[in-house]
């Protein structure tokens, strides 16, 4: 995309609303891939295949939940050139999220804070858009992110999980468990130890039972906070390799605000995400290799804003890398950028 078209990009959208930006711009995007017209957004991404979590991956840069929570944009989205795309976080019920405003922008920091509350369609609708997707139908690969309703106690959170594994398995080339964001209630509670280990346990039982059912296995991967103490990133680990989890994502969105601290918004309650949060997810990156020891990939996603960030995190210890907040201040051009970045640092 032309300098001139960045700049426009970004005036544009940042002159808007944040939620009705986001309207917008997914509106666009769907318009300009109908029409045939998606080269104008970004450019073609070479094949650099590889295998993570037994899937046959075209590159290893996806796009992360929270962009596409209903599923609604799957085909434009991957006609961006991402390797892979996760939609969600999807709940069993429908429900609005939390109150607006619910989304922030820190441009000085390149960061958004979002407190969101899973606000999604639910499960069925979901699952009815998956089914008109021809980028799911032809065998892309979707990662589908599933989380609690809001107003489920969390003692009786893991009935929730099980009841989205079961609906989305077999629409899903993976799931995420999400169990790390900020904006619902107590649902961070699920990262600790016994907690943890009860869920993953009912989880690992389900994906037996649905493989078996399916005639085919899907993987499933975890979602951790960046808020997390060296005893607790490796509590979470060893948990991981005990019940052979197919993976990990690495990081959600941060409540700490030292990065923004006295900047326009930055006192906002919810999740930071953005520039600010590379460090930390890095740092969890590199402790969560060395505790997995090669035994359960990294979804390295957190602060990437160029294609040197995304290299960063490969070097860190991830498999594969994600982002959304750097899609909303970069736009379409950072896939093929990230994408070309890890590829020359795997050729180095």
């Amino acid at each position: 995309m032309p300098a001139c078209s960045i700049l426009c990009y970004v005036v544009f959208f940042f002159a808007l609303d944040p939620e009705t930006a986001h309207l917008v711009g997914m509106s666009g995007i769907d318009f300009l891939n109908a029409t045939g017209a998606r080269c104008l957004l970004a450019a073609a991404v070479p094949p650099d295949p590889l295998q993570v979590m037994g899937l046959a991956f075209p590159n290893p840069v996806g796009l992360a939940a929270g962009l596409d929570k209903n599923g609604e944009h799957i085909d434009a989205l991957a006609a961006l050139g991402f390797g892979f795309i996760e939609i969600g976080t999807v709940t069993p019920r429908a429900q609005p999220g939390n109150p607006k405003p619910r989304l922030f922008r820190i441009p000085e920091r390149q960061a958004i804070i979002n407190r969101m509350g899973f606000n999604n369609d639910g499960v069925e609708k979901l699952l009815t858009n998956v089914a008109s997707s021809r980028f799911a139908r032809a065998g892309g690969i979707l990662g589908i992110n599933i989380g609690k309703n809001f107003d489920t106690p969390i003692e009786n959170a893991a009935d929730d999980y099980l009841t989205c594994l079961e609906r989305v398995y077999g629409a899903a080339s993976y799931v995420t468990v999400n169990i790390s964001s900020p904006n619902t209630k107590n649902l961070r509670e699920l990262q600790q130890d016994t907690a943890l280990d009860a869920l993953l346990g009912r989880l690992k039982s389900a994906q037996s039972r649905l493989a078996d059912r399916h005639g085919r296995y899907v993987p499933l991967a975890l979602k951790i906070a960046p808020d997390l103490e060296d005893s607790q990133i490796q509590a979470i680990a060893d948990l991981l390799r005990q019940h052979r989890m197919d993976g990990v994502i690495a990081t959600n969105t941060t409540l700490s605000r030292a990065a923004v601290a006295g900047l326009a918004n930055a006192e906002q309650a919810g999740g930071l995400s953005g520039a600010p949060l590379r460090t930390m997810s890095n740092a969890v990156v590199k402790k969560l290799s060395l505790a997995l020891a090669g035994e359960v990939p990294i979804i390295g996603v957190g602060g990437i804003l160029c294609g040197a960030d995304a290299a960063e995190k490969v070097a860190a210890g991830a498999r594969l890398v994600q982002f959304y907040t750097g899609f909303i201040y970069r736009g379409p051009e950072l896939v093929a950028e990230a994408a070309a970045a890890i590829a020359g640092q795997r050729r180095a």
